[in-house]
């Protein structure tokens, strides 16, 4: 009566009960232990005639019995062997909670508040069948998003596929995406799926859903709502049972505003709205994000294994205005270049490095010097236009200004295009 008193009012993990007491015996106490309190590890101790109730105390879930009179030094193994099968259990806890949490989202690393919220979302949204539009600036992961939500999903055994609705020529990206008959057009002698079609059952990833012309947005809308497909060719629609997310860095309820973007086809698509936050505001994640991205693209080659300090609070003060890919890119350059074994302020790019920003191969005018605003302004623009070929159109992209503002500045620092087999980037 006493022992169920004191693990009313205390946390205990293992009790030695004696099968001999007054007003309780001891498998009755078994038994109300492990009624209420199933996690406690039992030892029954038993004089020399109580073999059969040791027995039976096993059987009522006991994990082991002692014969009285033993000495302590078997006591003390048989705790030991209690304590190192409750680290175990604890361990196993652990490891349970973080794989139910984490699995699935290995590559979105970070655990700022703004990352276990959106993860904590994922893993909501994904058990649903609705259309969910990923939202956020360029870099910032929206694919990992969307296979997280896929492999949440109850479609997680079927294909994914990613659709980069930029990437593909406007020529054909109706037949890529819709499949077309055999003798369809020149040069289509047998039939094919599509893109769409080839993700039966599973889920289809419309990346860049933004760029998609005012036709193809159209036959796209029928897809969503229908959920069948009809091939370039064909009067006959297939059926299609998929699932669709799609990603955007445009703010595409300006873009129905300005009437580039289909209002119903928007709808259709923002049903569930995520929003995966820019770099600058999770910094907390940067120091994982760089040592993941360390552990992931060093090879035998490369020295370095870790960051210093310092690096960090050079890394914390900037913007990352490419976010996550801006961050790797940075990381895998400092690999590359990097000669100790944390990746020092020197390894970084010359956007993030003074000492660096002005480097002869860096296409900045030599005037420019210190810690200006104008000297980051340059040395942005310049790793832009590096980054892009010279293209100024994406650069401007990157650094999220106009291309007219582009322009202007090009001249003001004097800043010469780069070339690409002698022909200038327009």
């Amino acid at each position: 009566m006493e022992a169920l008193s004191i693990l009313e009012r205390f946390k205990v993990n293992a009790a030695l009960v004696d099968l001999q007491m007054p007003k309780m015996d001891g498998l009755t106490l078994l038994t109300e232990i492990k009624e209420k309190y199933p996690g406690i590890m039992v030892i029954i101790l038993t004089g020399l005639g109580g073999i059969n109730e040791a027995v039976q105390a096993i059987k009522l879930g006991a994990v082991d019995f002692l014969k009285k009179p033993f000495p302590s030094a078997e006591l003390r193994v048989r705790v030991d062997q209690l304590y190192r099968i409750w680290l175990l259990q604890e361990e196993n806890k652990s490891l349970k909670k973080e794989i139910d949490f984490s699995f699935g989202f290995e590559r979105l690393v970070g655990n700022s508040t703004a990352m276990l919220k959106l993860k904590e979302m994922i893993a909501h949204i994904g058990k649903s069948d609705a259309s969910v539009l990923i939202q956020g600036e360029t870099g910032t992961g929206k694919e990992l998003v969307a296979r997280a939500i896929h492999f949440h999903s109850p479609r997680a055994d079927s294909p994914f596929v990613p659709i980069d609705c930029a990437a593909i020529s406007e020529s054909i990206i109706e037949s890529e995406l819709f499949g077309h008959v055999k003798g369809a057009f020149t040069g289509a002698h047998i039939a094919a799926p599509g893109l769409i079609r080839s993700a039966e059952d599973g889920t289809v990833f419309f990346d860049e859903i933004g760029e998609l012309s005012p036709a193809i947005q159209a036959k796209m809308l029928r897809t969503i709502q229908e959920r069948e497909v009809r091939p370039v060719g064909s009067a006959k629609s297939n059926p299609a049972n998929i699932r669709v997310l799609a990603a955007t860095n445009r703010d595409l309820e300006k873009e129905v505003g300005e009437g580039r973007f289909r209002e119903d086809l928007f709808y259709r698509l923002n049903v569930v709205t995520v929003q995966v936050p820019p770099l600058r505001k999770r910094k907390e994640d940067i120091a994982l994000l760089a040592r993941y991205f360390i552990q992931r693209f060093k090879t035998d080659f490369s020295s370095i294994e870790g960051i210093s300090d310092e690096t960090l609070q050079i890394m914390y003060r900037h913007d990352w205005p490419g976010n996550i890919r801006e961050l790797e890119n940075a990381v895998i350059r400092a690999i590359a270049l990097g000669k100790g074994k944390e990746i020092l302020p020197i390894d970084l790019p010359p956007t993030l490095y003074s000492e660096t920003r002005f480097s002869p191969d860096s296409r900045q005018s030599s005037a420019l010097t210190g810690d200006s605003l104008a000297a980051y302004e340059q040395a942005a623009i310049n790793n832009a236009l590096q980054k892009c070929n010279g293209n100024r159109k994406k650069a401007a992209q990157i650094l999220g200004i106009g291309e007219a503002t582009l322009y202007r500045k090009l001249k003001i620092y004097q800043v010469s295009p780069l070339k690409e087999g002698g022909n200038e980037k327009k």
